[in-house]
C-alpha cells in the first residue's frame, strides 16, 4: 500500500441497490463491492434468488449488505424506492418487463431519482424476438458463434464452463457499461438505462475471431487454427504420469525455446511448420509422443527460467497453493473459504479485504434504522463480522 492510499478502494462513495439474482448480475456487483463500493443488496423474503449454494458459501455475494423485501408489498416496495432517491446505481437481472410490473422499472426509479444509472442484466437483451424467452449461458454463447469453435475437431464443442457467457460477456460487461454510464451521470447529472446482454457480451469478446476471418486467417473449422488447438505449438499435451502441459509458443523465439527444452534438432520440418498449417496435424503428435516420455514435473524442471511458454494445468484446488499466484496473492481466504482476489489492483487505492458474504436479510434492521435518521448507506461496524465503516454522505 503506496503512501496515501485509503485501503477502501477506488469505487468507494458509489452506492449501488442490487435486486437478487444469480449469475451475471451478482459477479458484477461483487467486483463493484470488491473495488469499495457501497452495495446493498435486497433479498427476497425466505428465499435465495434460486441459488442452490448455502447464502454463507455464495462467494459471489461478498462485500454488501443485505435486506429482506418482499417487492409486491407496498410497504416494502417504498422501502426500496427510498434507498433509490440517494443510490448512484440500481443493478438488477429480471427478464424484461417483470420490474415494470413491480413498479421498479426505469420510468419509476428515475421519476425519483433522475441521475439514476438503471443497470440491467439478460441473456438476450431487452430487445429482440428471443428477449421474453428463457436460456443459459450455454445458448447464449452458441447463438453468438462462440461456443462452435471450441474443442476437438471431431464430436462435439467443449461446453467452457459458464465463464464465458455469464461471467466474460455478462457480468464484467454489466460492470463496465454502468461504470461508463456513473461517468456519464457526473458529468451530466442524467442517468440512463444500460441493456447489458450476454449475447451482445459475448459476441463482443469474439472480436480479434472476426478480424482473423475478415484476413482470411481463420478456418471455420475446430482445430484447425492457430489458436483453437490446430498448432503444434499452442496446445495441450498429456505427460508421462497423466497430466498436461500448456504449450503456448507462438513467437518464433519462443518456438524455439520450446524446442530445445524439446531437446530436438533445429531440423527444417521443425522450423518451417510453424508457418505451414499444412505440417501442423504431424507436429502435434511427434510432440505428443516426446511430452508422454516424461512426468509434469520433469517437464516442468526442464522448463524452468525459460521463455518456452510452458505451464502446468492445474485443478482449481492446486491452483491455490500456486508459487506465483501465492506470491500475488491471487486467492485469498475470508472466514476460512479460499477465493478469488479483488482484481485489478491499485497502487494509490487498494481495497480492503473482502467481507464475508452476508445471509439474506442479515442487515435488515440496520438498513431500516439508518433509513429513518436519513442515510442508510452510512455502516455500522458493529452490525456484522468483517463490516467495516462507511465515512461517505
Amino acid at each position: 500500500m503506496t503512501a496515501g492510499s485509503t485501503g477502501r478502494g477506488p469505487l468507494t462513495g458509489l452506492r449501488v441497490v442490487e435486486l437478487a439474482g444469480i449469475g451475471p448480475a451478482p459477479f458484477a456487483a461483487m467486483m463493484l463491492g470488491d473495488l469499495g463500493a457501497n452495495v446493498i443488496r435486497i433479498d427476497r423474503p425466505g428465499g435465495h434468488a434460486g441459488n442452490p449454494v448455502p447464502p454463507k458459501l455464495d462467494l459471489l455475494n461478498r462485500n454488501r449488505r443485505s435486506i429482506e423485501l418482499d417487492l409486491k408489498n407496498p410497504a416494502d416496495l417504498d422501502v426500496a424506492r427510498t434507498l433509490l432517491t440517494s443510490a448512484d446505481v440500481l443493478i438488477e437481472g429480471y427478464r424484461p418487463g417483470v420490474a415494470e410490473r413491480l413498479g421498479l422499472g426505469p420510468e419509476d426509479c428515475h421519476a425519483v431519482n433522475p441521475r439514476l444509472v438503471y443497470a440491467r442484466m439478460t441473456g438476450w437483451g431487452q430487445t429482440g424476438p428471443l428477449a421474453d424467452r428463457a436460456g443459459h449461458d450455454i445458448n447464449y454463447i452458441s447463438r453468438v458463434g462462440a461456443l462452435e469453435p471450441i474443442g476437438p475437431r471431431e464430436g462435439t464443442p467443449v461446453i467452457p464452463l459458464n465463464i464465458v457467457g455469464d461471467f466474460g460477456g455478462g457480468g464484467m460487461l454489466l460492470a463496465f457499461g454502468l461504470l461508463a454510464a456513473v461517468h456519464h451521470a457526473t458529468r451530466t447529472g442524467e442517468g440512463q438505462v444500460v441493456d447489458a446482454a450476454i449475447t451482445d457480451g459475448t459476441a463482443l469478446l469474439t472480436t480479434m475471431l472476426h478480424t482473423w476471418r475478415a484476413a482470411g486467417l481463420w478456418i471455420d473449422r475446430r482445430a484447425a487454427n492457430m489458436l483453437d488447438g490446430g498448432a503444434h505449438f499452442y496446445n495441450v499435451y498429456a505427460t508421462a504420469d497423466g497430466r498436461f502441459l500448456s504449450v503456448g509458443a507462438i513467437e518464433p523465439r519462443f518456438y524455439r525455446a520450446f524446442l530445445n527444452g524439446l531437446g530436438v534438432p533445429f531440423e527444417s520440418d521443425w522450423i518451417t511448420s510453424h508457418d505451414d498449417a499444412g505440417l501442423w496435424p504431424a507436429m502435434r503428435s511427434r510432440i505428443s509422443e516426446i511430452i508422454q516420455c516424461r512426468t509434469l514435473e520433469e517437464w516442468l524442471a526442464i522448463f524452468e527460467g525459460t521463455d518456452a511458454c510452458v505451464s502446468p494445468v492445474l485443478t482449481p484446488a492446486e491452483a491455490l497453493t500456486d508459487a506465483h499466484n501465492r506470491a500475488r496473492a491471487t486467492f485469498i481466504d475470508v472466514d476460512g473459504v479460499p477465493q478469488p482476489a479483488p482484481a485489478p489492483r491499485f497502487d494509490r487505492t487498494p481495497p480492503a479485504h473482502p467481507r464475508r458474504q452476508p445471509v439474506p436479510g442479515e442487515h435488515g434492521d440496520e438498513i431500516r434504522s439508518a433509513l429513518l435518521g436519513g442515510n442508510p448507506w452510512r455502516r455500522n461496524p458493529g452490525a456484522a463480522a468483517g463490516e467495516r465503516k462507511d465515512h461517505h454522505g
